[in-house]
């Protein structure tokens, strides 16, 4: 009687792990497809050099596979470099992570200021204070002003984790350019 338990106890053992065995591969299979063919990586990315074109609006999008940053500026700028990491106020070295939401940081420097030829400020916002509203976001949390000084801006980007991204250089509309950034809502 025992060893007839024993043997139904390891059929019933070795049958769930085949069942899971054949069933992990399927899942892998599945999962190794690309979300809405993002193929994008987490790696930081940069491009461009010094441009003195001013940022003059950030904006912020939802789309089925993605959400979306928009940076703005008056002339023509493709310089950035992006990355999941801590952010510092520009000129300050105040470090941004207390006052961003999300589980993940990306931060941004824009290779341009957010001031004119006269120093003034081409942009409404101050030193930490939070640029958009992210209500019904799926990924993005926060965005955050973090300074421009000598030609460069700086913004800390909360997400919910570290997710894939990517960045777009974009001209117009006229003679504006905007860098984008695009962040997915998963692998």
């Amino acid at each position: 009687m025992r060893i007839r338990s024993a043997l139904t106890a390891l059929a019933v053992v070795l049958a769930g792990l085949v069942a899971g065995a054949g069933s992990s591969t399927a899942a892998g299979s599945t999962s190794a497809a690309a979300y809405c063919g993002i193929t994008w990586g987490s790696a930081e990315k940069s491009a461009g050099a010094l441009s003195d074109g001013p940022l003059v609006d950030v904006r912020t999008g939802r789309h089925d596979c993605y959400d979306r940053v928009v940076f703005e500026f008056a002339g023509p700028v493709d310089g950035y470099a992006i990355g999941y990491g801590e952010t510092w106020t520009e000129g300050e070295g105040l470090a941004l992570s207390p006052y961003t939401a999300g589980g993940a940081l990306l931060r941004v420097s824009l290779r341009a200021p957010a001031y004119d030829d006269d120093h003034l400020g081409t942009v409404p916002y101050a030193v930490g204070e939070h640029v958009t509203n992210l209500l019904r976001y799926p990924t993005l949390r926060d965005v955050v002003f973090g300074g421009s000084f000598e030609g460069y801006s700086t913004f800390a980007v909360g997400v919910r984790a570290r997710l894939p991204f990517r960045v777009l250089v974009l001209a117009g509309p006229g003679t504006h350019s905007r860098v984008v950034l695009d962040v997915a809502h998963q692998w």
